[in-house]
Order: structure tokens, then sequence, then C-alpha cells
């Protein structure tokens, strides 16, 4: 076993030094173990010299030109960390070698980074200048095809942007995304360096990979003056991305009145319709700029509403713009206007109405305003009471209650019910089935069936499923005792076929079950049973009916059930 006493001074002296070296390298730059082994004890001192600015060490290190040919497991030479430093000396004393056949456009492995583009990135001015005197290339990218003048503009340097085009970088050098720097200058509203690039030939009509021009891009992040300058230098106003999104389009998304106003006194026409049929007062109503909103409304022709295959009110609803929906409302816009077939299609649900944006948003706010101002609810293949359910929303289930939706809807897509819909979402939440049977569910067809009546027995082709068969799926099974007993609360006599009691009795609620059916039910319950069918649901949820004189409140109370009303009962619950 080798001690230090094996060592004589000045070895162990050396050993010291390159232990030490080997630590301040390994947390730096070193990630890897396998990048320690590879590299030779030359690499090292270079690489400790470069990080710790020792000019004078890194100076002796010179003659060792094959140190500085090692890369290591990220593909990084000493020249690229020499570049990303900020001390000049120790690029400049790297940079010697140069004339020795050291190339300056070699690239790391990950990010094919170039000394140049490091420096860029890193903000170093001077690092940039030396690198380009040395003769580094102005056009080299990284792998991302990202050029020097590209990242020095993202940087928003002034200075190494005029440095790269005093060396004749390219203006107009694309990177893989096709932008220019012409697009990076406006997206930061960087006036100076935007006009060092249109003096040096930079086109204002250069499109990105997706069509997009640097006035779009200006536009869409509200910057005027930017937007203003390239007008004036020939930028076409009505240009059209490749989803045919216009310059407006993008303005009324950010909201800025000065851009919108700008460029409609530039000709910018307001009905051009992207690929998803969206006007800028679409994108204005959904992103609830009010003001950019108001600007828009006398300028979009119904004409062009009607081509776009939606109404700004489905676009105020979906983005949850309250303020926007009233003005639009206030407008004159229908409020049960229809999407057109294309722009259903983009959903999986196929819906239509603004409504059911509203109400699939959770958004109790929109709902209010689009009922009261008479909103339909059947207008979806899949009505919004059942997206309300489905969801727990008890307010805007009340509300839409309210609103005369019908409880007893059928949706036959997933599955086709003797019962209405609506139970099946609400097996699990007593409030919620309490809010439907209150509100006139029909009851009485979760207990018809054919299996205790084989004349009764429909086709197969028509065959509906039977609550007894659905209530038997595995899944839900274990609730069938509670679901019943809450139903028998809105029945006189009902008869429980073979199949549901089997799976009765097997729950604990049959004791309790079997007292209500096989005994006398109270006469306060069939009077009440019998009032509501002659008043019928309609005159049952007509709030002018039934607060008139002729129903005092608690005969009202009775007759609405509104002692099983959980919700009302607990107005804390989640909406």
């Amino acid at each position: 076993m080798n001690t230090y006493e094996e060592y004589g001074e000045e070895q162990l002296s050396d050993y010291i030094i390159q232990l030490g070296i080997q630590d301040s390298c390994q947390d730096a730059f070193l990630k890897s173990a396998a990048s320690l082994e590879a590299a030779t004890d030359e690499n090292l001192r270079v690489l400790a010299a470069i990080e710790q600015g020792e000019v004078l060490m890194l100076r002796g290190m010179l003659r060792h030109t094959f140190a500085f040919r090692e890369s290591d497991s990220r593909g990084w030479l000493p020249l690229h960390r020499a570049a990303s430093q900020p001390v000049l000396e120790v690029l400049q004393t790297v940079l010697r070698l140069a004339a020795q056949g050291l190339s300056l456009e070699e690239r790391t492995a990950v990010g094919g980074e170039t000394p140049l583009t490091l420096a860029v990135k890193a903000g170093l001015v001077q690092n940039v200048k030396s690198l380009l005197q040395h003769g580094a290339s102005p056009h080299s990218t990284n792998s991302r095809n990202e050029s020097p003048l590209l990242l020095a503009v993202k940087a928003g340097s002034c200075e190494m942007t005029s440095l790269l085009v005093a060396h004749s970088a390219w203006v107009d050098q694309v990177c893989r995304k096709k932008r220019t720097a012409m697009h990076e200058a406006a997206k930061l509203a960087d006036v100076d360096v935007l006009m060092l690039l249109l003096r040096n030939g930079g086109r204002v009509n250069q499109r990105d990979e997706l069509g997009v021009t640097p006035l779009a891009v200006a536009a869409e992040h509200g910057h005027y003056h930017v937007a203003e300058i390239l007008l004036n230098c020939g930028s076409r106003v009505n240009s059209q991305a490749c989803n045919g999104e216009s310059v407006l389009l993008d303005a009324a998304g950010s909201g800025s009145i000065a851009c919108i106003q700008l460029l409609l006194d530039n000709g910018a026409d307001p009905n051009l319709h992207s690929l998803t049929g969206h006007l800028p007062i679409h994108k204005a109503a959904h992103a609830g700029h009010y003001e950019a909103l108001k600007m828009l409304i006398p300028l979009s022709t119904k004409k062009a509403i009607k081509e776009a295959g939606q109404s700004p009110v489905h676009s105020a609803a979906e983005g949850g713009q309250c303020r926007c929906l009233k003005l639009l409302l206030a407008w004159g816009f229908d409020v049960n206007y229809r999407m057109n077939t294309r722009n259903s299609e983009n959903y999986r649900d196929m819906r239509r109405s603004a409504l059911y944006f509203a109400v699939s948003n959770g958004d109790v706010d929109c709902t209010k305003i689009l009922l009261a101002a008479g909103a339909k609810t059947d207008l979806d293949p899949l009505c919004c009471l059942l997206v309300a359910v489905r969801s727990g929303r008890y307010e805007i289930v009340k509300l839409l209650l309210a609103a005369k939706a019908d409880v007893n809807r059928c949706f036959t897509v997933v599955s086709d019910t003797v019962f209405p819909t609506a139970l099946q979402y609400c097996l699990k939440d007593e409030v919620m089935m309490r809010l439907l049977l209150n509100n006139g569910y029909e009851v009485e067809s979760c207990f018809h069936c054919h299996h205790d009546n084989a004349f009764d027995a429909p086709n197969e082709a028509d065959r509906k499923i039977p609550f007894c068969e659905f209530m038997s799926l595995c899944c839900i099974m274990h609730l069938s005792g509670r679901v019943v007993r809450t139903l028998l609360d809105y029945v006189s006599h009902v008869h429980i076929c073979s199949k549901l009691r089997l799976l009765l009795e097997r729950q604990r609620e049959w004791p309790d079950i079997c007292d209500i059916l096989y005994g006398p039910r109270s006469l306060r319950h069939l009077c009440r049973l019998e009032l509501r069918r002659r008043l019928t649901l309609k005159r049952l949820n007509n709030p002018e009916i039934m607060n008139s004189h002729v129903f005092p409140p608690r005969l009202k109370s009775f007759l609405l059930y509104q002692e099983l009303d959980l919700y009302s009962q607990d107005p804390e619950r989640t909406i």
C-alpha cells in the first residue's frame, strides 16, 4: 500500500497541485466520471486556469497544444470555456493558438454551440469582438440553426448586434423555425436594434414557418412603435399566417387599442377570418379586452360573422368574460346563435351554444347572464343540464332548472335507458339527486321493466336498459339500496321487480325499503304527489304562479319538497 512517505518533496507538491486542479475542474466542468478519466493532466491544468482566470498559468500551457484540442463529455473544448467566461485576456491567450490551426468553428456535442454563439449568449461583448477579429464566422449557427446575430437580438444587445452586422452577419439568416432577427427585434420592441437591422437590409415581410411576419409579432405583443415603423417600411397590414390569423387578429389578442387603431388606419380588414373561423372580434371577446371589443363591434359585419360560423358571444362565454358578454348582448347579438357544424366538430362533445361553454366551464356568472338574456338550455347534442349534473355544479343545475331545462332529457349515445339520463350522473351524490327529483324527475320510469312480465319484453332491436339492470353493474350495485330509498320519497306505490329485489336484499337499506313498500304511505305524502300531478310540472316551475297569493309559504314549501332540498340547507357546498 502506497503512503505519502514514498513520495519525494517535489513529487508530493506536484501531486497535491494535481489533486487541487482535478477537484476544481470536476465541480465546474467535468460532470461525469468518464470525462475525468479521459482528460489528460495538461488538459485539466488548462481548464483550471481558464476557470480561475490564471492568465500566466494558461500562457505556460500554450506549448501543450494537444491539451487545447481535448473535449469533455459534452464536447466542450477549452476554447468554448474561454469564450463563455468574462476575463478577456483568458480568451485572447487561447486564441493565440488560432494561428497554429485551432478551429474557431468547433461545435459542442450538446446544443452544437460555437465559441461565438456561447459568447453572445453570455452577453460578453468584448469576447464577441475578439472572436470576430480572429476570424470567427458570424454565420455559423448552433443545432437550432440560431445565428450569432439572432442570439444577440434575443439578448437585447444593440452593441453585439452592431458588431455582428459590421462583420457582415446576414440580417435575414433564419433559424430552424424560419424566424429572423427582425422577428426577435419586433418581439422585444427594441427600436434601436430594429432600425439597425432595417438599415442593413432587414426584410419587413419575411415569414417564419407559421407564416408570421415581424408586424404580426409586434401586433401580438402590442408594440405600437415597432408596428408603426414596420408599416412605414412597407409591411403588409393584411398578411395572414398559415392558420389564417391576420395581423389585426393578433393585435386584438394583445388588447392594445393604439395598435388596433394604427392597423385600422393603415387599412387592416376587421373581417378577415382564420381557418378556425375566428375574427378579431372573437379574439378580443375571448381575451376579455373590453375597449378593443367596443372598437371592433361596429366594424365587424354580420356576413363575416355568419361565414366565421360562430358568434363572439361564444368566444366571450368560452373565455369567461362577463363584461364582454354583457356588451355583446347589449349590442343585440343573438344569445342562442348556434355554431356551424365545421366549428362544432372541433369539440369532442359537438357543442353548439354559448350557454354550453359557460356550463362546461362551471362559470356561474356567465351562465346567469346568458339565461337572463333568454338562452335556451337544449340546443346541444348533450344538453347543458346533464353537463352540469355530471360535473357536480349545484348552483348551475339550480339555474338551469329554474330556466325550465328538461330534467327528463335522455341522452342515448352512451346508454339508452328506460329512465332519464341525469340520474346516472349523480348516483353517489344525494344532494344532486334530490335537486333533480324535487324538480320533476320521472321517478316512476325507474321501476318500469319486463322481468316479471314476459309479454312486455321488447324486441332486441328496440330494447332499452331498465333501471334494475343498470344498477346491477358491479361498479354501482353497492349504491342501489341508498338510491332506491331516496327514490321512494317521490312515488306512492311501486312494484319492485324480482331482479331489483335480489339486488336490494343484500343492501343494509332493505328493511327500511320493505317498510315503505309493504306498509301504508302517509296521507300527507300521497296528497303532495296528487297535488303535484294535478298542478303539472309546468306550473310548479313557474315562479309567478308559485309566488302568488294562491300558495301560502308553507304550502309552497310543501309542494316544492323544500324540506328535502339538501343543497339549500347547506349553501356552503362547492359550486
